[in-house]
């Protein structure tokens, strides 16, 4: 059994393990999020001891050349020393410049770095308010189309962020942005192939700004978007959606609801029910899949069953933090 150092403290690290669940099974404060590799929230530094090449993959070679790691995917071999890092190094500040209240539990939130920022419609970003709370949000908007960062969020039971974020966050304000992250994004070429996205929820957000960026770009195939949600209410920016589909003959927008009869326009069942109906034969489709992850994990299966490829599938779910603890219907 090998020993993980945090400061003055030593803790045995089981086979299996990663550094993460070793120093939150002893009650250790340490930043974390989704658990995964992904969002970059835990990021840590080591001192002392060898870091398995998993736990760097997807930093930046400046990060993993310092020290830092993930010690959320980080199993380690050996002895470590490991060190928390200032995460203000991490981002960059941002300006909230408008907040739009979509939905009664829905908005749409534009920042305005202050420094310029690269990044790719459908991409992550880590938002930080000032006592270091973070969570990740996918971006909606484009950066060739649109001068501010978008991103939607929807308030969570008990979510921390996203309360804040609808009762008290205002015009003027200051968030920290990390990233982007992901690879769940539109990438050029290939304009004759077909396009499937699917979403629930706030999912929308990254497929709205794939889609537009398709578009933009020229892509000449069908781009077919199935956004779902339990009834009507749960959708929205439906009439922006109706517009790009009325000014781009490749581009459809299909609206699902799964809990209420469909009016007028609504297809009846889940989006992805309702998309694998329609769309039986995926050879030489580019699908992307954004939401809860039962429903991307699932939707990834029947995508490979319908002859997708492996390569040309991408997918954002976004775990629930704070839900963390409680079971899932």
């Amino acid at each position: 059994m090998v020993s993980l150092h945090f400061y003055n403290r030593v803790f045995p690290c089981r086979a299996g393990q990663t550094v993460l669940e070793v120093l939150l099974e002893n009650g250790q404060d340490v930043p974390y999020s989704c658990k995964m590799g992904v969002c970059v929230t835990c990021v840590m530094r080591v001192e002392e001891g060898d870091v398995p090449a998993l736990a760097q993959d997807g930093l930046r070679e400046s990060m993993a050349a310092q020290g830092h790691f993930l010690p959320c995917v980080c199993q380690p071999t050996s002895d470590m020393r490991v060190v928390n890092i200032d995460q203000q190094d991490l981002f960059g500040p941002t300006v909230v410049q408008d907040i739009e209240y979509l939905q009664q539990d829905i908005c749409r939130v534009f920042l305005e770095p202050t420094t310029p920022l690269y990044y790719r419609a459908g991409q992550f970003m880590n938002l930080r308010r000032e006592d270091g709370l973070a969570r990740s949000y996918s971006l909606a908007s484009v950066p060739k189309m649109d001068s501010r960062l978008e991103f939607h969020i929807k308030r969570l039971e008990r979510g921390q962020m996203s309360n804040w974020i609808m009762d008290d966050l205002k015009p003027g304000d200051h968030l920290g942005v990390q990233g982007p992250m992901g690879n769940c994004f539109y990438q050029p070429g290939r304009a004759d192939q077909n396009m499937l996205l699917i979403g629930n929820g706030t999912g929308l957000a990254p497929l709205i700004g794939i889609a537009r960026d398709a578009l933009f770009s020229g892509h000449t195939a069908r781009v077919r978007l199935y956004h779902g949600s339990q009834t009507v209410a749960g959708l929205y920016l439906g009439d922006t959606l109706r517009a790009l589909q009325a000014a781009h003959d490749n581009f459809h927008y299909i609206p699902c609801v799964s809990r209420q009869a469909e009016p007028e326009g609504y297809r009846k069942g889940r989006a992805d029910d309702v998309a694998f109906s329609d769309l039986p034969d995926l050879k030489d489709w580019r699908v992307f899949l954004c939401g809860y992850p039962p429903m991307v994990n699932s939707a990834k299966d029947r995508a490979l069953a319908a002859s997708a490829e492996v390569v040309d599938i991408y997918t954002d779910p976004y775990e629930l933090k704070d839900l963390r603890k409680q079971p899932r219907s």
